[in-house]
């Protein structure tokens, strides 16, 4: 089967957020293979000097107009990238749409569209798109074990409230046992991470859930209980 995975960065607040970054590739799960690969900048989030200015790592704009210069990344308006999402879920059969935390992607890329147009556009993919959440794959399998609860406990990987860590910056730690690896917070890069992550919970074997659930980060805690008593 073939799927999508998206990543966002995004401007704007928690609660309305507005992606200046879309990232995408669409992969066989099966084979691992990535088909196609994309990096769009929103053009209309990104120029815009009000919003960028408090947008999560605005830090990193230089090295994006260093990207667009390069053509590493494509600046096009939401509709064009909107565009060329469908296009490319046509071409490759996608019908199932899955990111870390889909829930909060798949609402970024609605508000962007619906802020841009006005609402005259009131959804980003299309109609009857299947939505996954990679982040509750990982919770409900790979993430829900002995092995990870050890793993996060002795690194540190633990929240200021004493959570253990579910992100996929710290799963994707674990996957590969380098401790100091760093997310790049960039939409694609942070893509090809998930689909790591993803390929790892399809090929353990293991049962898991993939609904959206923002909560799923619950499960492993339960598990620290299980394994630890605390």
């Amino acid at each position: 089967m073939n799927v999508l995975v998206i990543d966002t960065e995004t401007a704007n607040s928690v609660e309305q957020p507005l992606p200046y970054d879309v990232g995408y590739a669409i992969v066989d799960t099966e084979t691992g293979e990535i088909l196609t690969e994309k990096s769009f900048v929103v053009a209309e989030i990104f120029l815009d000097k009000e919003l960028m200015k408090d947008a999560y790592f605005a830090e990193k704009i230089p090295q994006y107009w260093d990207d667009i210069k390069t053509g590493k990344r494509i600046m096009k308006s939401i509709c064009n990238i909107r565009k060329a999402i469908k296009s490319d879920m046509k071409e490759y059969n996608v019908t199932k749409v899955g990111a870390y935390n889909m829930g909060f992607d798949n609402r970024a890329t609605k508000n962007d569209v619906r802020y841009i147009s006005g609402s005259l556009i009131k959804w980003f993919f299309p109609f009857g798109t299947e939505f996954f959440c990679i982040w509750n794959m990982a919770c409900t399998s790979i993430l829900n074990t002995e092995n990870y609860v050890r793993f996060a406990l002795e690194n540190g990987f633990v929240s200021e409230h004493d959570n253990i860590q579910t992100s996929a910056e710290i799963a994707y730690r674990y996957l590969t046992n380098e401790v100091d690896f760093a997310e790049s917070h960039t939409g694609l890069e942070d893509v090809k991470i998930e689909i790591e992550i993803m390929l790892a919970v399809l090929r353990s074997g293991m049962e898991y859930k993939d609904r959206i659930y923002s909560a799923c980060w619950r499960t492993v805690q339960r598990k620290r209980k299980e394994v630890c008593g605390v």
